[in-house]
C-alpha cells in the first residue's frame, strides 16, 4: 500500500473504542520492559476510553520504574496530524506506545510514516490496533516489527507483512 495522505475515506470513519482490559495493559507494560525500554512517548485518541487507558497504562509504566517523556492526544479527524506526529517523535524515546480508536490511530500512523523518523519496530499498541482490519488501513508491509497486546493478555506482531497473534501465557498451578 502506498501512502499518499494520512486521510482515510470518510466512509470508513467510525469511533468505536472498546477501552483496554487489565490483561492488555499488563501485557503492554511487560512488552515494554522486555524490550529494555525506559522512556516512552504515549499517544492516544481523545475518546474517554482512550484517555482512561492512557491513565491506567501510565500508572503501570511508572510503577515498573519507567518514564513517560510525553503524552500526545490526537483527534479522530484532522487536517493532517502533523503537529501531533512531530510532537510524538520529537523526544526520541526508547519506545512509542499507542492506544485508542482505530481510525484516529490509522490516520496518525499514516502521518508518522510519511513525515517523521517514527519506527514501527519501536512501537507497541493496544488490542484495537491488532486486527487485520485495523492494520489493513495502514498496510502491514508499512508496519514491520510493530507489536501489541490482545485484550486477553496475548500478543500480536507484524512480521513479514503479516499479522501474527500469540495466545496469552497460561496461568495456574
Amino acid at each position: 500500500m502506498t501512502i499518499n495522505s494520512p486521510l482515510l475515506p470518510t466512509s470508513l470513519h467510525t469511533t468505536v473504542d472498546t477501552g483496554a482490559t487489565d490483561a492488555e495493559l499488563e501485557r503492554m507494560t511487560a512488552m515494554g520492559r522486555e524490550r529494555d525500554a525506559w522512556t516512552i512517548a504515549l499517544g492516544h485518541g481523545r475518546t474517554p476510553d482512550a484517555a482512561l487507558a492512557t491513565t491506567r497504562f501510565t500508572r503501570r509504566w511508572q510503577a515498573a520504574g519507567g518514564v513517560i517523556v510525553d503524552t500526545v492526544a490526537w483527534p479522530e479527524t484532522a487536517a493532517s496530524w502533523m503537529r501531533q506526529a512531530r510532537r510524538f517523535t520529537a523526544l526520541d524515546p526508547d519506545l512509542w506506545v499507542m492506544v485508542g480508536p482505530v481510525i484516529g490511530w490509522a490516520q496518525m500512523t499514516r502521518r508518522l510514516l510519511w513525515s517523521t523518523p517514527w519506527q514501527p519496530s519501536r512501537t507497541i499498541a493496544g488490542a484495537n490496533v491488532g486486527t487485520a482490519a485495523a492494520i489493513g488501513l495502514v498496510g502491514a508491509a508499512n508496519l514491520p516489527g510493530m507489536a501489541g497486546a490482545t485484550c486477553d493478555g496475548g500478543t500480536w506482531t507484524i512480521s513479514y507483512g503479516e499479522l501474527v497473534t500469540s495466545a496469552a501465557p497460561a496461568t495456574g498451578p
